[in-house]
């Protein structure tokens, strides 16, 4: 049966802001679900064996590498045989937690992911990447083009040489600003910008489930 896969990536728990915009989206989701908390239970970083493995002949190859292919074989499973895909990816430290790269490095695989001759098997299925971040990234902020989250997972989650999904993006801003008080001025930005991630979380839901 196809589903949605909801992978979890933030270290915050039920605090994080992503999360909690993702459970907007979750609220309107009707269907069955697999979440993968990243968060709570990270995916081991990919070593060499795990690389090695995905070369090697099955009967060969070592224990470690045998281990290494089925967590990679459970991962690409679990990736390809949902329908959609909803990703909270916070920003930590201008780019992503490095559980969620720990995850993508285990999926990404030539032969079963990506680099087919037909392109990707997930091609253009849709997939939301929820991205909270303390401050504002937008043109014409201090921090505009420091953003190095949503560039890199469009490239690697949306591109057709890599997975090939349909990718839709909220990114609530200004998540600091009702906790720092140099930042206080901007908690009404932050306010606009959190409630209509929710709104369109639950649109997103909606759409995604309608074009399946």
């Amino acid at each position: 049966m196809s589903y949605l896969l909801h992978i979890d990536s933030s270290s915050l728990g039920a605090d994080s802001v992503s999360r909690q915009v993702a459970q907007s989206f979750r609220d309107s989701w009707r269907g069955p679900v697999v979440h993968r908390d990243l968060g709570a239970a990270p995916v081991p970083h990919l070593s060499a064996a795990g690389i090695a493995a995905r070369s090697a002949d099955q009967a060969a190859r070592t224990p470690e590498q045998a281990a290494a292919a089925a967590i990679q074989e459970e991962l690409i499973g679990e990736f390809l045989g949902a329908s959609a895909y909803l990703f909270t990816v916070p920003m930590y430290n201008y780019s992503m937690p490095s559980v969620f790269k720990a995850w993508l490095d285990q999926v990404m695989t030539v032969g079963a992911t990506m680099a087919l001759p037909d392109g990707p098997p997930a091609a253009g299925r849709p997939a939301l990447v929820v991205s909270a971040r303390g401050g504002g990234y937008g043109p014409g902020t201090p921090n505009h083009g420091m953003d190095h989250v949503i560039p890199t997972l469009e490239t690697v989650l949306g591109h057709q040489q890599t997975l090939g999904l349909d990718v839709r993006v909220l990114t609530p801003e200004l998540t600091l600003a009702p906790v720092v008080p140099a930042m206080s001025e901007l908690v009404p930005l932050h306010e606009a910008s959190l409630a209509d991630s929710h709104e369109q979380a639950r649109k997103l839901a909606e759409t995604f489930q309608a074009a399946l």
